[in-house]
């Protein structure tokens, strides 16, 4: 399938940076988003087509989204903007499709029946987070959310967990794929695909950027990080709703869609399209995703936990 993007030869591809703001005096400069070749400057709350290079409106985009099977909208985890980003996508397409499901990489499947639960409506949020150990596994503040899944539980839309269950990645970036035991091998999905040299060039810095690299093994590093979306895109595949299912994930699951969405779109033939949510600051291109949406300068929570 083809989103428009891969039609483009690659030197029309723009790259996009996002100036951070310039603070003078007691005032400062509203933050733009320049887009490389032009003189366009383009603010937080923009959404640029990635198959034309150009702003679009936010009718739009719902009325191009509401046409295929799948829809990605990634995320940094700790910025508050992405996730009410998220929220304003899921009740716009919930209305228009009405017909529709929550991917969420923060859960994984076993906890599936809980899930169900939280979607029919049986538990209080207390009673939730207890069960699916919410702090042990995602620990990332629940109230950033709390809004999407209240919306989740208050329409009584399904509601799936895509992720492995959290112990297991860990043990592969130590041990690799082929020295994990039989209870955790279990849990594997029937396919992972290391082969793709232009995703293992995009982890390879990420891998260096943690303090163990020097004493690691990459090969191990890589292998769970397909590990990790060759599961999300295998619970897809096997969750797939008549409808739409929306998907939330780590921006780095699905930028250049070489994560889970290509691996998705090899197990289902279905259309998709990436919304990746790029922060006020941070040097994007247009290459990305299917949209790019310009969100403000991040507003940070922590992690809990370690």
């Amino acid at each position: 399938m083809q989103t428009g993007l891969e039609s483009m030869p690659r030197t029309k591809r723009y790259g996009v940076i996002v100036a951070a703001a310039i603070l003078i005096g007691c005032s400062s400069v509203p933050l733009n988003t320049f887009v490389k070749d032009t003189d366009v400057a383009v603010k937080p709350g923009t959404i640029l087509s990635a198959a034309t290079g150009k702003p679009i409106g936010f009718d739009q985009l719902i009325n191009e989204l509401k046409g295929v099977r799948v829809v990605y909208i990634g995320e940094s985890h700790t910025d508050r903007s992405h996730h009410r980003t998220q929220l304003d996508i899921i009740k716009a397409l919930f209305e228009a499709a009405n017909e529709i499901s929550i991917g969420m990489e923060m859960f994984d499947f076993t906890y599936q029946p809980v899930l169900d639960r939280w979607s029919s409506g049986e538990l209080e949020e207390a009673a939730f987070l207890e069960k699916v150990h919410w702090y042990a596994n995602w620990r990332y503040p629940f109230s950033l959310y709390r809004e999407i899944l209240e919306f989740v539980r208050d329409n009584r839309i399904p509601l799936v967990g895509l992720n492995i269950p959290f112990h297991i990645p860990p043990k592969v970036r130590i041990g690799g794929l082929a020295n994990l035991g039989d209870a955790d091998a279990r849990h594997l999905p029937s396919e992972i695909d290391t082969s793709d040299s232009a995703h293992r060039a995009y982890v390879e810095p990420v891998f260096k950027q943690h303090a163990f690299h020097s004493s690691a093994n990459f090969d191990y590093f890589y292998e769970a990080q397909c590990l990790w979306e060759e599961t999300m895109a295998e619970s897809i595949a096997s969750s797939m709703p008549s409808g739409i299912m929306v998907v939330l994930a780590g921006n780095g699951h699905i930028v250049h869609k070489f994560g889970i969405p290509q691996r998705a779109f090899r197990r289902t033939s279905l259309p998709y399209r990436t919304v990746y949510l790029a922060s006020a600051g941070k040097d994007i291109e247009l290459a990305f995703g299917d949209y790019i949406w310009v969100t403000p300068a991040p507003e940070n929570a922590g992690r809990m936990g370690h």
